[in-house]
């Protein structure tokens, strides 16, 4: 990746990504949420758009454990750039992030779903197509990825406010190495698991499994010590039982928290055609 031209905030990139070479513009630090908020996105897109040209749009969701993480890692500009350089506008955003005693749920997860609405409101601005929107993120962003793209408006977690009549929903999900069932106790609820039971199976992803599901792609390393592969087995076989379209692929020999380009296995022809072929139509 070379960098090119530097403007204030905003950075065009010369991305050589899998499948051609496009340079792609990063615009850093947007607001997307209320105006006292300080969770910024990132925005990565192709640097060339024609008058009327639109891309499908994607969120990518950084991991942390709930209490960490942020837009700008090295993960997820590995993932922004590679899709903006192959056609997707790309936003990476930081979301409220819990700390012992100040749980953030559900208000992380209406942030995430607050990043959607902000693609189909801008959509002209940033040459958006806002009916193909996907979803991407790893460990805790792979939870919440999931969480956005498995519940609808009837789970009762969609965020209110001035723009509650734009719909949350995406197309596609990507999920990687995230937890499909919440089944340890975490400081992002407020409670234990012993003591709010419906709590914690309502933030799990798999609870909201159902035939009306968008597309999953689920990512998952076997040596993974933090979140076992297991739990993408489940999410994965409720995806069967319900009829979702689904793929999961494990990778041999990879630990928790990797990019699209880990050395096992060079994730990028995967990710990428799972979204052109759901938000592309290819």
């Amino acid at each position: 990746m070379k960098l090119v031209h530097l403007i204030s905030s905003v950075l065009v990139l010369c991305c050589a990504s899998w499948g051609s070479a496009q340079e792609v513009r990063i615009e850093k630090d947007l607001a997307y949420l209320e105006p006292d908020r300080v969770e910024k996105l990132d925005l990565y897109l192709p640097a060339k758009a024609d008058k009327g040209q639109r891309f499908p749009g994607i969120v990518i969701i950084h991991g942390g454990g709930f209490t960490g993480g942020d837009k700008g890692a090295k993960r997820e500009q590995n993932i922004g750039s590679t899709l903006a350089a192959n056609g997707y506008v790309c936003i990476s955003i930081n979301y409220a992030l819990a700390k012992p005693g100040q749980p953030t749920w559900p208000r992380n997860l209406h942030d995430c779903k607050q990043a959607v609405r902000f693609l189909r409101k801008h959509a002209e601005k940033y040459h958006v197509d806002p009916d193909h929107i996907g979803v991407i993120g790893g460990s805790a962003g792979g939870h919440l990825s999931a969480m956005v793209g498995l519940t609808d408006a009837k789970a009762g977690l969609d965020p209110m406010g001035p723009d509650a009549g734009i719909s949350c929903r995406v197309q596609a999900i990507v999920t990687m190495y995230g937890p499909a069932e919440l089944r340890k106790d975490t400081v992002k609820l407020p409670g234990t698991r012993e003591q709010v039971p419906d709590l914690y199976k309502l933030a799990s992803p798999v609870t909201h499994v159902s035939k009306d599901n968008p597309p999953v792609l689920l990512l998952h390393g076997t040596a993974d010590k933090l979140v076992p592969v297991t739990q993408s087995e489940q999410l994965a076989e409720s995806l069967k039982k319900a009829g979702v379209e689904h793929r999961l692929i494990i990778v041999e020999g990879a630990p928790h928290s990797f990019d699209l380009q880990p050395k096992q296995r060079d994730l990028r022809p995967l990710v990428i055609g799972f979204f052109d072929k759901h938000l592309k139509g290819k």
